[in-house]
């Protein structure tokens, strides 16, 4: 019987091993892609940090040059200006969410000259912004409130950026960080712009220069993020130990699909193949039934071989009683003529006829056995279809009637209901037949029989006893064994009560001998059909 124990199925297994395979490319690649946008936000906050300082710087050059008026001159912010102490400016960009704009255009010629504490401020920054530029490789621009360049690491000083949207935003009082696309293919080559996203990208922070609510003008500064493969290059350890955690998971996935699937079935074939080999008590409850299919595998292939065991003692015992049962008279027969045979002529016709007697009656009984065995290979073959009706009502009172009208004495204790046995009907009146045949010949002729039936929830129970002799003790374990007979020189085959119970097995029913004060008394129970 299986264990009452959760199991998940072998499909269950399956969906999420092949689930547990997939998710690991798939946390790789949501890995780089969260890595690359890491990698932007984190150029992204250098060049915050960076435009800072420089804006800073400008700020203080722009103030300590300009007369007391100057900065009344000066444009507003559109926003006003916040009165908090700290004023963070966070990264933001993110490569799955943010656009990425075209390439930034070149400068294009101003439509007014640059503001002039701006201008003369210029020489001055660019010398500090070529000298960050060695260590950080970012590109650096400081406009003036009208966009127009004034210092610069690529010689574009006099030039308008106005046209970049980021640098409209700074000049307005609010910092914009945005990517846009390279030019040109990024360093070392084809590698990194085949697999990373980032390689073809540039970062861009602008960085308003304010004073109060007044603008004096914006820091652009712009740089290319490192790439992965530069990324995870530098991270190369750490990513053969992830490799290796990788493998050994791949690793342990087989080993439980191993134990939860494969060892099981592999046992289940070999224990399969010493059945077929013949070997006994070779099915045992396999040791690793982790999943549901493999348990009730496992448990079926123990009832299989159970049933296949039990079919094959019955065989060899039921060949083993045939053999027994034919012996007797065919060796009888086999003697009787011989003697005909050698002595046919000399006897006398009463002694030959007595012969030709016994042959008769060794015929009739193998005939006798003939039809029983078969009878009982039809009771063991049984197979009910689910729609088999006996109404007991309609089987047992012509049955009682009949043996009556050949001298039985028979009481009847019938229910108020009639009760109709989810049954063969032939089989249930084969069964009373052959109980009342053995009350005919056991109990003797001065005997009653009573047969009695009555519901009993969801069975009936029918019973049949008498008020004869009884069945001795040491008969009463062999009455349902095949060929056990007391009556064999009357003719009895000792298969009447195995047939019986054989076909009653068919339909979940019972017989059995039960004990009684006087007589022998069976009982039969039946499955009820529900009305």
């Amino acid at each position: 019987m299986t264990e009452r124990r959760w199991r998940p199925r072998l499909r269950t297994v399956l969906l999420a091993v092949n689930l547990a395979l997939l998710a690991l490319p798939l946390a790789g690649i949501w890995f780089l892609r969260v890595y690359e946008s890491a990698l932007v936000r984190q150029t992204e906050s250098e060049l915050i940090g960076q435009g800072t300082l420089i804006a800073a710087q400008f700020r203080a050059q722009w103030l300590a040059a300009a007369p007391p008026d100057a900065l009344a001159r000066m444009p507003r912010t559109q926003q006003p200006p916040s009165t908090e102490r700290w004023q963070p400016i966070p990264a933001s960009l993110d490569l799955a969410d943010d656009p990425v704009l075209p390439p930034a255009p070149d400068g294009a010629p101003p439509a007014v000259p640059p503001e002039a504490l701006a201008l003369a401020g210029g020489p001055a920054l660019r010398a500090v912004l070529l000298a960050a530029q060695r260590h950080t490789l970012a590109g650096m621009h400081v406009v003036d409130v009208n966009g127009i360049v004034v210092a610069s690491t690529q010689d574009d000083e006099g030039r308008s950026l106005l046209a970049l949207e980021e640098v409209t935003a700074a000049l307005q009082g609010r910092p914009m960080s945005v990517l846009r696309q390279r030019s040109t293919a990024p360093y070392p080559g084809i590698i990194d712009w085949t697999i990373s996203r980032v390689a073809g990208v540039r970062v861009h922070v602008a960085i308003p220069v304010t004073e109060g609510d007044h603008v004096l003008g914006a820091v652009l500064l712009r740089r290319t993020p490192r790439t992965l493969v530069q990324a995870l290059w530098g991270k190369r350890y750490e990513l053969l130990a992830l490799g290796a955690l990788l493998l050994l998971a791949g690793g342990a996935l087989a080993i439980f699909t191993a134990l939860t699937v494969s060892r099981p079935v592999r046992g289940a074939v070999e224990q399969a193949r010493r059945v077929a080999a013949g070997e006994r008590d070779a099915v045992k409850p396999l040791p690793h039934r982790y999943t549901r299919e493999v348990a009730e595998l496992s448990a079926s292939l123990a009832s299989m071989a159970q049933t296949l065991e039990r079919r094959a003692d019955y065989i060899r015992d039921f060949a083993a009683e045939i053999g027994h049962e034919f012996k007797t008279p065919l060796a009888s027969m086999h003697g009787t003529i011989e003697l005909l045979r050698d002595d046919f002529a000399a006897m006398a016709p009463d002694e030959r006829q007595r012969f030709l007697d016994n042959l008769a009656a060794g015929v009739q009984r193998l005939e006798r056995l003939t039809r029983r065995l078969l009878d009982l290979a039809r009771a063991d073959a049984l197979r009910p279809t689910g729609e088999e009706r006996a109404a007991l009502d309609a089987i047992i009172p012509p049955l009682v009637e009949r043996y009556r009208g050949e001298g039985m004495k028979i009481d009847v204790a019938a229910p108020a209901e009639p009760l109709v046995a989810r049954a063969d009907a032939d089989g249930v009146t084969a069964a009373l037949t052959n109980l009342l045949d053995n009350v005919r010949q056991h109990a003797g002729p001065a005997a009653t029989a009573r047969v009695a039936w009555h519901a009993d929830g969801d069975s009936i129970a029918l019973s049949v006893a008498d008020d004869g002799p009884g069945i001795s003790d040491g008969n009463r374990g062999r009455i349902f064994h095949r060929f056990f007979t007391t009556a064999r020189d009357a003719g009895g085959t000792g298969l009447g009560l195995p047939i019986a119970k054989s076909r009653l097995a068919a339909f979940g029913g019972t017989i059995r001998l039960v004990p009684s004060e006087r007589g022998a008394s069976f009982e039969l129970t039946l499955p009820r059909a529900q009305a």
